[in-house]
């Protein structure tokens, strides 16, 4: 496992400036930010996303399951809190009702290392109609689940565990097997095989969102993920268009994908 994966101050900071460096100027190629702009973050975790979206004087909310991360998010995000910049919830997206819970719906929603952990994505994706202004858009971040490490093995301990790739690719047992064969505890190998159940190839993501009632107004897919930078000193690259134009093929060698999606009646 490597360090950064631990430390929520360098993790936070180190997706506040893929943010600023990379996802906004994504965006704003495309779609021309509003005024007022109102952003939801599903899965906002430590909130380094919004931050940056915060400093360009937009509104921000954040929904995150899971509280702990909340709590990094409202001590890293206390001052942007106090002047009424930002808000939390932890709740179940599924659960929350958008003009009730928060007050208003958005224009941008953001999914950033998001959608690949969801089980059902088809029954998730037409959730997202409910929050989203006439006119808004989404921004989804992910890797394919056949890339090198889309199992997010690189997360474990040990370095045969989270150096190897594609292992995540071989069926249930032999998968697990391999796991506890390197050393992964139970926990541990519950969590990747519950990634294993969710994990999203481009080709599914695409067939799910036009079933859903969305349209791809942008997309950008990366050899290597922007965030490699901060993690491992790697330089963005962008895909091979020749590469990116062939389906499947793609999800074995592409390591993070950017979509900008729109709704299929604002065409």
């Amino acid at each position: 496992m490597y360090e950064f994966h631990g430390d929520k101050r360098r993790y936070f900071d180190m997706t506040l400036a893929v943010t600023r460096k990379h996802i906004i100027p994504f965006i704003r190629e495309r779609w021309a930010f509003p005024e007022h702009m109102e952003v939801l973050e599903i899965g906002c975790g430590e909130a380094g996303v919004l931050k940056a979206f915060t400093e360009l004087g937009y509104s921000c909310t954040g929904i995150e399951l899971e509280d702990s991360r909340l709590d990094y998010a409202r001590n890293f995000m206390a001052v942007e809190l106090k002047a009424g910049k930002v808000q939390f919830l932890n709740k179940n997206i599924y659960d929350t009702d958008p003009e009730r819970d928060l007050g208003r719906r958005f224009d941008l929603i953001i999914l950033k290392d998001v959608i690949e952990h969801i089980p059902d994505q088809a029954r998730f994706m037409p959730q997202l109609h409910r929050f989203l202004k006439p006119g808004g858009v989404v921004f989804f971040a992910f890797p394919p689940w056949q890339m090198p490490y889309g199992g997010h093995q690189q997360v474990l301990p040990g370095k045969l565990a989270s150096k190897t790739p594609w292992y995540h690719l071989l069926p249930g047992p032999f998968y697990r097997g391999l796991l506890k064969l390197f050393g992964v505890n139970a926990s541990g190998i519950g969590t990747m095989m519950e990634i294993k159940s969710t994990g999203i190839s481009t080709e599914r993501f695409l067939r799910i969102s036009r079933n859903t009632g969305f349209s791809v107004a942008h997309e950008r897919h990366y050899l290597f993920n922007p965030i490699y930078e901060h993690k491992f000193g790697i330089k963005p690259r962008r895909q091979w268009t020749l590469v990116s134009a062939i389906p499947v093929l793609r999800n074995f060698v592409t390591m993070g994908v950017y979509y900008l999606m729109k709704e299929q009646t604002t065409q």
